[in-house]
């Protein structure tokens, strides 16, 4: 595939990927664990896409889709992440990669997924930013181009992940969570109201979403910060 090099990235990172950076680490460990639990959760059907959401913004939920595609990435499996945020996008600076072209342009045009999709700093692991930001970012996401991109995408890629908007700001995630094989809801301890979660899961099954489960984010436990993982 004729990909965006790596020499297109910029030297500087502005996040710290902890499970690429610091594999070793304890939290990149509770990545890999959160890998694991989506795998057994997909018994009859193989996961092969999954988007990333949480109730309200500020929960940490693009840091997490982030970090969850890395590890799937070290697993061996080709992933492709795409920032579905089409209202206040975050890959391009998280990995620092250009964004003048991306997944809105694919929507409204005539664009192909390998030619949009940037390869990272981390082996088998590619980005698509969002491109553009749109005017109808929910019309977009739920059109048949849309469900066109992910089944190009899947030609390529054994696992895609989609960071999408809070649930409670914007319908955004609850279009998209019907094109792929399940959603992981992320809440920030100390910070997400429990009536906010419970609204958000509420809403995803009001749209028919496969919920794989919920982070739980920076969960203090001896003086330390760690991501745990948990069913539903």
């Amino acid at each position: 595939m004729a990909r965006k090099k790596k020499h297109q990235t910029v030297n500087s990172r502005a996040r710290n990927i902890v499970a690429g950076d610091n594999p070793k680490s304890p939290i990149a460990e509770q990545f890999r664990t959160i890998r694991t639990n989506l795998q057994f959760t997909s018994v009859d059907q193989e996961l092969e896409s999954m988007l990333v959401t949480s109730a309200s913004p500020a929960e940490g939920k693009s840091i997490t889709t982030a970090n969850t595609a890395v590890v799937f990435a070290q697993q061996g499996k080709k992933t492709l992440l795409v920032d579905a945020d089409l209202r206040k996008p975050t890959i391009h600076y998280t990995f620092r990669v250009a964004n003048t072209s991306g997944l809105s342009n694919y929507l409204v045009g005539n664009e192909q997924v390998f030619k949009l999709a940037s390869e990272t700093h981390i082996d088998n692991l590619d980005v698509v930013t969002c491109g553009p930001i749109p005017p109808n970012p929910s019309e977009l996401l739920g059109s048949k181009k849309m469900q066109r991109f992910i089944e190009e995408a899947k030609q390529s890629y054994d696992m895609i992940v989609f960071d999408t908007p809070p649930v409670l700001a914007v319908t955004d995630s609850q279009v998209l969570s019907n094109f792929v094989d399940g959603v992981l809801l992320v809440v920030r301890s100390k910070q997400t109201e429990k009536e906010a979660a419970v609204k958000a899961k509420e809403s995803l099954e009001q749209a028919q979403a496969n919920i794989l489960g919920v982070v739980l984010n920076d969960q203090d436990l001896k003086s330390s910060n760690y991501y745990y993982y948990y069913g539903q």
